[in-house]
């Protein structure tokens, strides 16, 4: 059994800082010495994963998290400061495209150059040179210095070159944010063929659809380590909600009166499933509310988004319903979604006990829970559909497969 391609064991990258003159000097005395860096801002941090022949991974965190830092771990570009890389296999690199190219040179005088220097030898330059024009894709400007070239040209003829050279790991670093739209469709249909054929990608960027769809597992980097680990789907979702949660504490929050002993107030809060369900799956919430007067209050449940965002809303005497009563001063709800059919993420429950004339609001509580799910479907909920095979209504309708 063969080992990984790659592997990365407690991989860490310090960089010294240098905010300040002093700060400079102190620096240069310790490499004299040869004594560690006495102020250092720590990058990465027991960094460890593996990737075999024929796997993907998707490497996504905020600015700064450490990202491009890894990938050019990986690549040979710079050392890590702590840890053991081990990369058994030619790597490419797209990392920062059309980098290399020499201004004064035409573009197809730098393919020759660029090609030589990641190691193809002259009759594999000559026959890869036309299958590089085409995928570049830039007409007559192939013949004009580089200098006089747009960044999209630039990044067109760098991605040509480098994917001309069919790597065991291919490291892109964001390649799928710059070009136009067509040119990153040809990215993504280059990309799914070099899967398709064994390549093994590691792939980073800030599109979770990108992630999801080229990638089977993804990594999770929050300031330098490892935040989650698993499938795309999985640490997608998670990310995505954590910037929903985010958002939601940037925006102002619902304010409520707090119950006191005269108010109606919910005791208890749960849900059942209690922490995550599958998309269109059942999910019951059920509570207790205390009344001071023994009347019935009424009970709103709203369902948000992490990040705020109202999906749905139905409060007990919408529906004409009669809370439980369990003795003079308390009552219990429970309310089923049996096809809850929510898009994969992170959605909160906000539960509110209303006076008994449904008016004012005197108490609330909250419970979020997750939504699973493989599909790559956009917005809130998921809406039951059918595609059919051309324009004609007698061809039979398809139905999507929906989220797993």
């Amino acid at each position: 059994m063969t080992g990984p391609l790659l592997s990365l064991s407690g991989v860490g990258k310090d960089y010294a800082k240098t905010d300040h003159k002093a700060a400079r000097v102190q620096l240069v005395f310790d490499l004299l010495r040869r004594r560690a860096v006495a102020h250092a801002f720590r990058a990465l941090d027991d960094v460890s994963f593996q990737l075999a022949a024929g796997e993907s991974l998707g490497i996504i965190g905020e600015n700064g998290a450490g990202k491009s830092t890894l990938l050019k771990i990986v690549a040979g570009v710079i050392a890590p400061t702590r840890g053991k890389v081990v990369v058994d296999g030619r790597v490419g690199a797209l990392l920062e495209l059309g980098s290399g190219f020499h201004p004064e040179y035409t573009g197809l005088a730098n393919i020759d150059l660029a090609a030589a220097l990641l190691g193809l030898t002259p009759s594999e330059i000559t026959e890869k040179r036309e299958e590089i024009i085409a995928f570049a894709d830039i007409g007559s400007h192939i013949h004009d210095p580089v200098k006089h070239y747009s960044s999209g040209m630039i990044v067109r003829l760098g991605f040509a070159v480098a994917t001309a050279l069919a790597p065991d790991v291919l490291i892109t670093d964001e390649v799928l944010a710059v070009g136009d739209e067509s040119f990153q469709k040809k990215c993504i249909a280059w990309m799914e063929r070099y899967l398709a054929g064994g390549g093994t990608l590691l792939l980073c960027s800030h599109s979770m659809y990108h992630v999801q769809k080229l990638c089977r597992n993804a990594l999770w980097l929050k300031a330098g380590r490892i935040e989650r680990y698993g499938s795309s789907a999985e640490v997608a979702q998670a990310y995505l909600a954590y910037h929903e949660e985010k958002s939601a504490g940037a925006k102002r929050p619902i304010t409520v009166p707090s119950a006191g002993e005269a108010d109606y107030a919910i005791e208890s809060l749960a849900l059942d499933p209690d922490a995550r369900i599958r998309s269109g799956g059942s999910l019951t919430v059920r509570g207790q509310v205390s009344s001071p007067d023994g009347r019935t209050p009424v009970i709103l449940l709203g369902l948000v988004r992490a990040d705020g965002t109202p999906v749905y809303g139905v409060s007990s005497d919408m529906d004409r319903v009669a809370l439980a009563r369990i003795d003079d001063r308390r009552l219990s709800f429970a309310l089923t979604f049996p096809e809850l059919p929510l898009l994969p993420g992170k959605y909160l429950i906000r539960v509110h006990a209303l006076d008994p004339g449904g008016v004012q609001r005197l108490d609330n509580a909250e419970k979020s829970f997750l939504v699973e799910g493989d599909t790559r479907e956009l917005g809130l909920i998921r809406i039951a559909h059918r595609w059919r095979n051309g324009a004609d209504p007698a061809a039979p309708a398809i139905a999507p497969p929906g989220p797993r």
